[in-house]
């Protein structure tokens, strides 16, 4: 049983988001009531946040007291391509890299629907190589992102892999949104135990990212890419979301294709809960776990 905060947050959160309906909100609207309600969000005690602009993003540097320059934690956020920004992911990404003790980055990649596919990939894949030109080894990466960004994270994989460019120790996704198309089983299956998200709502969001001949690309809806050559890759799913057929069909299809994955389900609990991370001790819990794989791939990627 999940615990009475949890089914507080859960409530509330449900309530939120079931009064939104993406098939007819304004995006600019839903960004500034998303960007208030993130200013009243704190980070974690002890993480200095730094702005920046970094290889042409705005961008965030959250850095914990005494971490070293090396290792570095790229977080990708979410927010469905189209919302998302440093404020609203400042707080959860300063708790990871608290608890990991690594410096974070945090950048504003394009959103649609102004800059559609494949915008966010070539920002995403052109911050990665210039950090790489900029001196940090590969190894000493992760990258990380939830829902949208755990989508845009494994995408970015696909085009550095194809490209041969050298990649980083591993990827991090929380919740990730990895098929467009919603063929998942989960998309049926858990409609009615999703507390956040109607099946019905999601072509909305998608259609404001990418052509709807374009939802099948690997690139959009990585559940459909070869995944050989790939870094291991750990995954934080709720069992209840609409969206856990992603999570299960990318990882069985990355360890068919030789890849590492590390996938841990948690019940009674919704879509990226990891960043309730300072009201909800199971998000904290999630967070802890999460920042012990970092700590381990950095190990696993110097030995």
């Amino acid at each position: 049983m999940i615990s009475r905060r949890a089914r507080i947050f859960r409530a509330a959160t449900g309530k939120y988001f079931s009064s939104i309906d993406p098939r007819r909100a304004d995006v600019q609207k839903l960004r500034r009531r998303l960007h208030k309600w993130a200013g009243i969000m704190g980070t974690a005690r002890g993480v200095e946040v730094r702005p920046d602009r970094v290889h042409g993003l705005a961008a965030e540097w959250l850095r914990p007291a005494n971490a070293a320059d090396e290792p570095l934690l790229l977080y990708l956020h979410g927010g469905g391509y189209v919302m998302g920004c440093c404020a609203t992911h400042r707080q959860l990404v300063s708790y990871i890299a608290a608890a990991a003790g690594v410096r974070a980055l945090l950048p504003e990649y394009r959103l649609a629907p102004e800059h559609p596919f494949p915008a966010a990939i070539e920002d995403a894949v052109s911050l990665y190589r210039g950090l790489l030109r900029d001196g940090h080894a590969p190894q000493d990466i992760v990258i990380a992102g939830d829902s949208a960004g755990g989508g845009l994270s494994m995408a970015t994989l696909l085009e550095l892999r194809d490209a041969g460019d050298p990649l980083p120790a591993a990827a991090c996704l929380l919740s990730p949104w990895l098929d467009l198309t919603g063929s998942g089983e989960s998309m049926i299956s858990n409609a009615a135990s999703d507390p956040w998200f109607e099946p019905d709502y999601l072509p909305a969001v998608a259609e404001r990212y990418c052509r709807a001949d374009e939802c099948s690309n690997p690139l959009v809806s990585p559940v459909f890419a070869d995944l050989t050559g790939l870094p291991p890759l750990y995954i934080q799913v709720c069992a209840d979301e609409i969206l856990f057929s992603d999570s299960a069909r990318i990882a069985e299809r990355a360890r068919a294709a030789g890849v590492t994955v590390d996938m841990e389900t948690f019940t009674g609990l919704w879509h990226v809960f990891q960043a309730f991370v300072r009201q909800v001790p199971e998000s904290r819990e999630a967070v802890a776990r999460l920042a012990a794989y970092i700590r381990r791939a950095y190990a696993r990627g110097r030995s």
